[in-house]
């Protein structure tokens, strides 16, 4: 018979390694695992030199977090090891940070976290201590599929869904996986941490990128790539200099606000170019793009994604995480996989994660994903050129 983590045995026999990070939600899944019998062991991960941003609210992963994670163990009556990642964490995580913003990108971080951090080094790290998963406070859902292995799936609280960060999990680390809040709701996972008398049960969630402690990711950036914050140009879309920047680093396409220039219409970030420092503006219909190129991509859909694709396949994609997803085809081309969207969609940013879902809501199955590597609108100007070269 299969315990409440899919898997054979009883849960006393069963170890767990939790990723704690302080937070309510980690807490409550290693405070709900130990409730049921599992023999649980809870890992923080300390990622940054977090004194700056020990008592910033907003932050994770920061040294009152680490304290807090360490208190539930104790009050749970778990063992609890807290793991200095910050070399990791330096050059996987921050470097890719101000490496993707100097190239004129809007990175994710937090995607580069899971997959390079959390999914790689702390699941083999649970593997060395025998656990037979590693549980995590992510709001996604896990189903276990007719052949034994896993689909990731949106969570239940769909203002809570996770599944946008977690792209790149690839199929074997699904298997190893759990994640036991994906059915529950916010409201029900407060209500749990305060049933198992935990003092974190109201503590904010953590909104900001957890290794900026001062809310200014330009400090970061200027001091790893100068050239960053060089000034430059912005120009509108025939070229022409219509004023001037102190770094691209300060844009992200689909900007309005802070251009610092007035016009008699709204003009907003259509891209960014690197190479010749040059912010380019338009109008809000020159936002709109309908073919994209990714990179990296990561398949966890049925079968191998180069055997199944054939002519193309119809599905759902959501091209930044506060956007619900829309219809589109993946397709694969003499330039990579290209991703057309039926309908197009504003703001389309390079460094941004391209997801892909099975259902446009509810409970859908994640696919896979890749970056966006550039997009282009379905015109004759665009058309002319290179998918690859229509925006850097």
């Amino acid at each position: 018979m299969r315990n409440s983590l899919d898997l054979e045995g009883r849960p006393e026999d069963t170890r767990v390694v939790v990723a704690m990070s302080g937070g309510v939600d980690s807490s409550v899944t290693a405070a709900l695992l130990k409730s049921e019998g599992y023999d649980v062991v809870g890992i923080t991960l300390q990622l940054y030199d977090h004194g700056a941003a020990t008592h910033r609210k907003g932050a994770c992963c920061a040294g009152r977090d680490i304290h807090d994670a360490r208190n539930v163990a104790e009050r749970i009556g778990i063992p609890h090891y807290v793991l200095d990642y910050e070399s990791r964490f330096r050059e996987s995580v921050i470097d890719n940070f101000a490496d993707s913003y100097a190239l004129g990108e809007t990175p994710v971080p937090c995607i580069e976290c899971n997959r390079a951090i959390k999914f790689r080094d702390l699941l083999a790290t649970a593997r060395e201590l025998g656990a037979a998963v590693l549980a995590t406070g992510h709001y996604v859902a896990s189903r276990r599929l007719v052949d034994g292995s896993r689909a990731m799936v949106c969570a239940a609280d769909a203002d809570r869904d996770q599944s946008y960060f977690l792209f790149a999990t690839t199929r074997e680390q699904l298997d190893y996986l759990r994640f036991p809040l994906g059915d529950m709701t916010k409201p029900q996972v407060r209500e749990l941490a305060r049933r198992f008398g935990l003092e974190i049960a109201d503590k904010q969630d953590s909104q900001d990128i957890c290794f900026v402690p001062t809310g200014r990711y330009t400090d970061i950036i200027s001091r790893l790539k100068p050239n960053a914050v060089a000034p430059g140009d912005i120009v509108d879309l025939d070229g022409k200099v219509i004023g001037h920047h102190q770094g691209i680093v300060h844009f992200t396409v689909g900007q309005r606000k802070g251009l610092g220039i007035a016009t008699g219409a709204p003009l907003y970030v259509v891209r960014l170019d690197a190479a010749s420092r040059c912010v380019v503006v338009g109008p809000r219909e020159a936002l709109r793009m309908d073919r994209i190129l990714l990179r990296d991509v990561n398949w966890i859909g049925d079968g191998a994604l180069d055997r199944v694709i054939g002519e193309g396949i119809e599905m759902f994609v959501r091209v930044r995480s506060t956007r619900a997803p829309q219809p589109a085809w993946l397709r694969k081309t003499d330039h990579g996989y290209e991703v057309e969207l039926v309908a197009g969609e504003e703001g389309v940013s390079p460094g941004q994660a391209c997801v892909f879902y099975d259902a446009p809501s509810g409970q859908a199955r994640v696919l896979g994903g890749g970056f966006i590597k550039s997009a282009a609108a379905r015109n004759v100007a665009a058309a002319a050129r290179p998918l690859a070269e229509a925006v850097r």
